[in-house]
């Protein structure tokens, strides 16, 4: 690589690097650690091929997602969930709504299967349609919407307190009482 394509790929990766870790980090379940894994990767193999790329971003994510394909090809299963510390015994819940229920959605997502989680990502986080979230996947668009279904459907009985949040903006209401109308 010449040194004016280095110096372009660490511009990408310098205003790029921070959304593509916020998807690793989605897809991975919220295992950071994994996720900065799964970034590095990619973007060693982007390195690779830097002057070959049309879309560097478009490139990455599609490395992202391939690869957190390949880890649950994988025949093992990961039994249990590591962190960086232990929980503290009684501590003081956040007293910022938003940041508890990102956090309870944080839960929920990683209690899913990787599979469930990357058809979410995908279809809700980077807002793609079934058709392109199975092209991506390799497969079909009734299995990406059957697997949307039912990834939506554990979402709602692993964190039923997101049944209550209703994503869209709130408009105001308008009092459209009936207008009497006279001949």
């Amino acid at each position: 690589m010449d040194a004016e394509a280095q110096e372009s790929f660490r511009e990408f990766v310098a205003g790029r690097s921070t959304a593509l870790l916020r998807t690793a980090v989605l897809l991975s379940g919220g295992d950071r650690h994994a996720a900065e894994d799964l970034l590095q990767n990619a973007l060693v193999k982007a390195a690779g091929r830097w002057q070959r790329i049309d879309e560097p971003e478009a490139y990455v994510r599609q490395v992202l997602y391939r690869q957190q394909i390949g880890r649950w090809r994988l025949k093992w299963r990961r039994r249990e969930v590591t962190v960086a510390e232990p929980p503290e015994a009684g501590q003081v819940p956040d007293a910022s709504g938003a940041a508890e229920l990102r956090l309870v959605l944080r839960s929920a997502l990683s209690r899913l299967t990787a599979r469930q989680r990357t058809v979410l990502v995908l279809r809700y986080f980077e807002d793609l349609p079934e058709a392109e979230v199975a092209r991506i996947l390799g497969c079909s668009v009734g299995t990406v919407r059957s697997t949307t279904h039912r990834s939506l459907a554990r979402l709602r009985e692993l964190a039923p307190e997101l049944a209550a949040v209703d994503p869209r903006p709130q408009r105001p209401s308008r009092d459209f009482s009936p207008v009497e109308v006279r001949p």
